[in-house]
């Protein structure tokens, strides 16, 4: 059966500007995809479809989370005096060793989870740990949820810990029996069109802790059963100088990537990007290579300011990553905030390339960012309906246009002006 959401609404169907229907309708069908959307119920043409009308809210596309890492939730707000390598030796890779207890990762990731829902994040791209058994109940917490999220089981064997180091063997072994659990429901029960809302992603941690071998059998997974692949990229100078000794036979980190399959063969998302320039942003233009850019952990852990406008200048796909835990919040609509103040310290250094508009920030984290999950991220016919329902009465909205009431939540709202979360069309 069809149901109509009748509220104010307000999404980006492209990146210059907002489409705003004051007291408008979307319509959604029982497979949770849009099928219209209007300013009058007449227009959808749906008789007998059931009516929610949420008054004087707000309604806008969810959140999507392009790069998170689960297991680092309990670091938040811990070492951010720290670059990045000595904040991983010190704090991260110790966290992450205690995921191999299943009591503490059910503990953790059950609060992780729910800390996406409340702050309006539907979809996430999400790194677990080396742990097989750990990552497969971080899977099924997100079925269970309702939510969507490729979740990767992290390779790693080379400069780190000896707890968080795994052979290829083994790697590819765990890979493999989450991959075949996946892939046993590869239709949705709802729909024989719909993808599953949880699927694994290839999940190298990033060139520094995998070898040759782990990261060729990490693109041989990938191509094998067309998984798509996660990582890090271009993040830090100290990083940048690592790789070029331990790949020297590649041209730029993101060749090293690309020479093992792992940049663009298939949908590829790379966190950070903080110095890419020159031939490795050309190789990322060519493969489609999706940027999850991330400007608190940029911040936090000294590595600069991602060129944002340059990447949309240059037709980059581009979505907003929390980077819990070199990020110090969940929240996306913040990581909107902060990426057009990025944007406008880069303009303030040149005056070359404007600073990103709300609206560009908003389809960033809707449209754009939601891209890498299908049709997710849009009220536009044949999107799903992943949507959030905002209050916003205790901000003093009088006499505000609906724009206004919007950039405002951004800005000054948090979770409690959140009243009603949808995953492809299921209140979550």
């Amino acid at each position: 059966m069809k149901k109509i959401y009748k509220a104010h609404i307000l999404y980006t169907k492209e990146r210059s500007r907002f489409e705003i229907l004051e007291n408008g309708y979307v319509a959604v069908d029982a497979d949770g995809l849009v099928t219209g959307v209007a300013s009058d119920l007449a227009s959808l043409d749906c008789q007998d479809a059931e009516v929610t009308d949420f008054g004087d809210c707000l309604l806008i596309p969810a959140m999507n989370d392009l790069h998170v890492h689960a297991p680092q939730y309990r670091n938040q707000g811990i070492a951010m005096d720290l670059e990045l390598l000595p904040w991983l030796q010190n704090y991260t890779f110790p966290e992450e060793m205690k995921y191999a207890s299943l009591d503490y990762a059910g503990r953790m990731y059950r609060r992780f989870v729910r800390d996406l829902w409340r702050f309006g994040t539907m979809r996430a791209c999400v790194f677990a740990t080396i742990h097989t058994e750990s990552t497969r109940l971080l899977m099924q917490l997100f079925q269970e949820s309702g939510m969507g999220a490729l979740v990767g089981k992290v390779a790693m064997n080379r400069n780190c810990p000896e707890g968080l180091s795994e052979s290829v063997e083994a790697y590819t072994q765990g890979q493999e029996s989450l991959i075949s659990e996946a892939h046993s429901s590869l239709l949705s029960p709802d729909s024989c069109l719909l993808t599953p809302l949880v699927r694994p992603i290839v999940t190298p941690r990033f060139i520094p802790s995998c070898t040759p071998e782990m990261l060729r059998a990490c693109g041989q997974l990938a191509a094998n059963y067309q998984l798509p692949v996660q990582s890090h990229l271009s993040e830090n100078k100290d990083e940048i100088a690592l790789v070029k000794t331990l790949e020297p036979e590649s041209t730029c980190y993101g060749d090293a990537y690309d020479r093992y399959g792992l940049f663009g063969q298939t949908p590829t998302v790379m966190a950070h990007c903080v110095w890419t320039d020159g031939e490795e942003l050309e190789l990322m233009k060519r493969r489609g290579v999706m940027v999850a850019h991330s400007p608190t952990s940029n911040f936090n852990v000294a590595s600069g300011m991602a060129p944002v406008r340059r990447f949309l200048d240059e037709g980059l796909p581009v979505g907003l990553g929390s980077d819990i835990s070199g990020g110090h919040d969940l929240n996306i609509f913040r990581m909107m905030v902060y990426a057009i103040q990025v944007s406008k310290m880069h303009y303030q250094q040149n005056h070359e390339r404007p600073f990103l508009s709300l609206s560009e920030a908003f389809w960033i984290a809707t449209k754009s960012g939601g891209s890498f999950f299908g049709r997710v991220g849009s009220f536009e016919p044949g999107y799903e309906f992943d949507a959030l329902v905002i209050d916003d009465r205790d901000l003093n909205h009088d006499n505000y246009t609906l724009l206004e009431r919007l950039e405002r939540y951004i800005y000054l709202g948090d979770d409690r002006q959140i009243m009603h979360r949808f995953c492809r069309g299921k209140e979550i």
